[in-house]
């Protein structure tokens, strides 16, 4: 197995270029807001809609318990960051505390996830570029952003955290604005809707359970959607120009961001606005402008979606270049693909990741509305794997330095092993809720399809690699055991 250990103090002094060969060109103030923006998406501006309506108000309990979860599988990611930073990130996790196969599935599945998620991305900017202008046809738009963006990720890794870093930025002043002034509502009774709202809105129709708490745990499988890509400062790791500090800074304000931008704005909105008149496919925001009256807070809401799917593109080129690369410099793709443009970027990687995503491109012509909600449980389910790979590396991380066989990383999780096996049940409890939901389902048919074709791939690489990448190192197979 062709892996270089990297020790986590190298190069954490703002040193020009990673061990991997890339530029650590992500400062502070990027990395921060790339792990911001994870965090806000797409799943809360318009998928909250639907959930709301499954839910009510009991969605905001659903958002927390996830938002626990999600900080649970961050902090455990984080241990092993800061035991060694790399841009493959929980691939070679994966890949060092399971074994060669693992890693394999974990960087293909992730991804995958990017690629199909990138598709339902484009379509969706595209869609709402229609808002403004009914009159050019979904397919230019989606392609002009494919390219812009495709064009910003080949030039440099800094031009890619900068985009990243004013997307974030609109997206978390939005829902700043948003949150004061429901409170503004709530607190003076201005506007239209100042004379029904109140903090009783959230019990007052049908209790704060209006359809079971059956109902309540089925939009689990949604609202883990909208935390998808949180998990992506991880895969800055090996840019990161200080990833010893910058890091562990950035995954500790996790739990703020939730219970400000996810917990805090759906209760203040459901405050509001009582949860009965939210209904599927409207954003809930945009529901909420319109009741509060802002004259201009359908077309700021659009603005601020379009800015959230374009950032959810421009990450997807991201880390699927790095993925690929991982992925090769291991024998586990086609070894073009692990090469570094004078950028210091994966450009092979990146453009065979933007040629998948221009499918996207072709399927607006095609593919019925209903297949994006396809498209997101894919990813969704993608996404799972993922969390549970990086838990499981985790669980026998902490087991290979209890036994002394590793060092220990300057960012233990809290609880130990503890919190991850709680938040392995949960991930597992979430995909039978997938598997129990018709509408979902296919995404675990998919699954398998999926798991057949990288099995079938692997076996067809064993054949093709060498003898000094067939297996794990010593190392790593006693690390394993």
């Amino acid at each position: 197995m062709t892996s270089v250990r990297v020790d986590k103090h190298d190069g954490n002094e703002a040193a020009a270029t990673s061990s991997e060969g890339y530029e650590r060109g992500l400062g502070p103030r990027q990395v921060q807001m790339i792990a911001i923006g994870g965090a806000i998406g797409v799943g809360l501006f318009l998928g909250a809609g639907a959930n709301i309506a499954k839910a009510g108000p009991s969605l905001i309990l659903m958002y927390a318990l996830a938002g626990v979860i999600i900080f649970f599988i961050m902090r455990a990611l984080g241990e092993l960051l800061l035991y060694r930073p790399v841009s493959g990130s929980f691939a070679e996790y994966s890949r060092e505390f399971l074994g060669p196969f693992f890693g394999y599935v974990t960087g293909w599945t992730y991804w995958l996830m990017w690629i199909v998620t990138g598709m339902a991305e484009l379509t969706a900017a595209a869609i709402y570029i229609n808002y403004w202008f009914p009159a050019i046809p979904q397919w230019v738009t989606a392609l002009v952003f494919l390219v812009v963006l495709y064009i910003a990720n080949l030039i440099s890794v800094k031009l890619f955290g900068e985009i990243e870093f004013w997307f974030s930025m609109v997206k978390v002043t939005a829902l700043v604005g948003m949150i004061v002034i429901g409170l503004g509502v709530l607190t003076f009774g201005f506007s239209a809707a100042g004379d029904t709202a109140a903090v009783s809105n959230l019990w007052a129709f049908d209790g704060f359970f209006p359809k079971g708490i059956g109902s309540s745990l089925m939009t689990l499988q949604g609202v883990m959607f909208a935390y998808l890509a949180v998990e992506l400062v991880g895969v800055t790791a090996g840019e990161s120009e200080n990833p010893e500090k910058t890091l562990p800074k950035a995954i500790n304000s996790l739990p703020w961001r939730i219970a400000l931008f996810y917990v805090g704005a759906l209760t203040v909105i459901l405050c509001v606005v009582k949860w009965t008149e939210f209904a599927p496919g409207v954003s809930p925001f945009v529901a909420a402008f319109a009741k509060i009256g802002i004259p201009a807070g359908a077309a700021i809401v659009n603005f601020v979606v379009l800015t959230a799917a374009l950032s959810s593109c421009n990450s997807g080129m991201y880390s699927t270049g790095r993925m690929l690369r991982d992925l090769a410099s291991n024998g586990e793709a086609p070894k073009a693909l692990g090469k570094l443009a004078a950028s210091k970027t994966p450009a092979i990687g990146i453009t065979v990741s933007v040629a998948l995503m221009g499918i996207g491109v072709l399927l607006n012509y095609v593919v019925p509305e209903k297949a994006f909600g396809y498209v997101t449980s894919v990813a969704t389910a993608a996404g799972i794997w993922t969390w549970m790979m990086i838990l499981v590396s985790h669980i026998r991380y902490r087991r290979a330095v209890e036994a002394g066989r590793l060092p220990a990383s300057s960012f233990p999780a809290p609880g130990g092993s503890v919190c991850s096996w709680i938040a392995l049940v949960f991930l597992l409890f979430v995909t039978g809720l997938i598997a129990y939901d018709p509408d979902s389902r296919i995404s675990l048919y998919v699954g398998a399809g999926w798991a057949i074709a990288l099995a079938i791939g692997w076996f067809l690489m064993r054949g093709n690699k060498t003898e000094g990448t067939a297996e794990p190192t010593r190392e790593y197979a006693d690390v394993a055991k």
